[in-house]
């Protein structure tokens, strides 16, 4: 995994001072590490027989159609506000500083569906938080697990997610 650990570019003071951003973009601009990663997951959960994968606004969407396809799954879309053409569900959740949301069509999901929601990133946790939240609210499903390319473990993301499976390919 280091050779796809090097391949995450460090931008200092990105977006704003402090801030170590780890950009992905050369990791997908690489067919075959792209590949790597994608056959990684989709190695873990082959035999799990996922229904749908989920993936978050905005990068998840890249993992989340990738490895629903290598998976012969669904995928569905969890956007930020007024993203989504038809009725929505909806979870608010605290930042920082305010609030923000995430939303989900009402027929996204059947009953007893085996879900599999991936993100680029577990940082402070909010975000996929208030997605399983969301889906475990008004869907009768299963989320079988929560999945990332990289975790930043000194963020403690997972302790805003206790008890669900989480699984993160890289952790810094």
């Amino acid at each position: 995994m280091q050779h796809i650990r090097n391949a995450i570019r460090n931008v200092p003071d990105f977006p704003k001072p402090g801030i170590d951003f780890k950009d992905i973009t050369p990791l997908l601009a690489s067919g075959s590490l792209f590949k790597e990663v994608i056959d990684a997951f989709a190695d873990r959960h082959h035999k799990n027989n996922i229904d749908v994968v989920v993936g978050i606004e905005a990068r998840g969407f890249i993992f989340a159609s990738a490895l629903a396809y290598a998976l012969g799954a669904g995928t569905c879309l969890i956007r930020k506000p007024g993203k989504l053409p038809h009725t929505v569900h909806r979870q608010t959740y605290e930042l920082e500083y305010g609030t923000d949301a995430v939303e989900i069509h009402l027929d996204a999901f059947q009953c007893g569906q085996r879900i599999l929601i991936i993100d680029d990133v577990l940082a402070t946790g909010g975000t996929v938080a208030a997605t399983a939240q969301l889906i475990s609210s008004h869907f009768d499903v299963e989320i079988v697990e929560l999945n990332f390319l990289m975790e930043l473990d000194f963020l403690n993301g997972r302790e805003k997610l206790p008890g669900q499976p989480i699984f993160s390919l890289l952790n810094y």
